[in-house]
């Protein structure tokens, strides 16, 4: 070390004392290697103290008072005539307390890091881990349930659900002939306003404009509506979809307590209809038509009447040589159905 080398050409008096017992005596204090020599007045040593090891007992008063680590009865004192011995001590105590290890700095670090790496993890795994996990666990009942408390929560925009009986016994017959990609009938359900044509609920749920019955003379642009809505379901789940508007609490509470808060309901009520709907690629949408004995033209022309912009439904149409074997309800059923939502 450049500055040891410096000092050990530095003597200074003092009093030193052995013991707490022992009589203070004066002393002559110089800097060795790597040590603090302790000499008698006929220059023979008394003690040696390592450098690493000395300890200031009065930090910024005078006399300074110095011991060896750990053992405090063992003195030496150095006084107002003694400021470059004094100064030359306290700089090599520095210099080797920043080399030597930390490791309490060294566990407040990895603390740190640890702290930093949790809540990282917090802020960007957990949530979609605990969304992904109550997506897959959920049982069908309480999707349905779930489904249909959002429903409840969204006749605050869409009024109240139409309900003719005869109607409803034509929509759930076409309810039987639409099953979804899973396999399972939709639970369709006519509103007059606040949606945009058809929107799919947690649950199977399909909620459905009361204009694609009333605007239309056969059932085969509503069920190319519901088809379409199925789809997009299957591409992104809505249950997955009110999760993520409602956070991390919101699939906490689903997981422990089997519920979702009525608060957040009623924000993603209001919020969803309003929300983009999900883009079903033509293949796929060809594809679940076709396995549904539907024909894509009529609802083709229903979203675009141009055709522009859905032209490859209307080519590749699979049942469009076909037309009068596609019969989804009967005469009879499709005017119960239009009168649904009442005269």
């Amino acid at each position: 070390m450049t500055a040891l080398k410096q000092y050990q050409r530095i003597e200074a008096t003092g009093l030193w004392r052995a013991t707490a017992q022992a009589q203070r005596r004066e002393v002559v204090v110089s800097i060795g290697d790597a040590t603090l020599v302790i000499s008698d007045m006929q220059d023979r040593p008394l003690a040696h103290w390592s450098l690493a090891a000395v300890e200031r007992a009065n930090p910024g008063e005078l006399p300074a008072l110095f011991n060896p680590d750990g053992d405090p009865d063992e003195t030496l004192e150095l006084g107002a005539d003694a400021p470059e011995m004094i100064a030359a001590i306290e700089k090599l105590r520095d210099a080797i307390e920043r080399g030597r290890p930390h490791p309490g700095r060294l566990r407040l670090v990895m603390l740190a890091l640890s702290a930093a790496a949790v809540a990282a993890v917090a802020v960007f795994w957990l949530p979609e881990a605990l969304r992904e996990h109550a997506v897959k666990v959920v049982p069908d009942s309480k999707r349905a349930d779930i489904g249909a408390a959002l429903a409840g929560q969204m006749q605050r925009v869409t009024g109240p659900v139409c309900a003719d009986p005869q109607g409803m016994a034509a929509l759930r017959r076409l309810a039987a002939r639409l099953p979804g990609p899973d396999g399972r009938v939709p639970d369709l359900q006519v509103v007059r306003d606040g949606v945009r044509d058809a929107l799919a609920l947690p649950g199977g749920r399909i909620l459905l404009r009361a204009r694609l019955i009333e605007d239309h003379d056969s059932a085969d642009v509503l069920a190319g509506h519901i088809i379409a809505a199925q789809e997009r379901a299957a591409l992104s789940d809505p249950l997955d979809r009110l999760l993520r508007a409602g956070g991390t609490r919101t699939s906490f509470r689903l997981l422990t307590t089997g519920m979702v808060s009525d608060d957040s309901l009623q924000h993603h009520a209001e919020t969803l209809p309003a929300s983009p709907p999900v883009v079903v690629p033509d293949d796929q949408l060809l594809a679940a038509f076709e396995r549904a004995g539907v024909r894509a033209s009529p609802y083709a022309y229903a979203v675009d009447a141009t055709g522009e912009t859905t032209l490859p439904l209307i080519e590749a149409d699979p049942f469009a040589m076909a037309p009068d074997t596609r019969v989804l309800l009967d005469d009879n059923d499709w005017l119960r159905l239009q009168s649904i939502c009442g005269s």
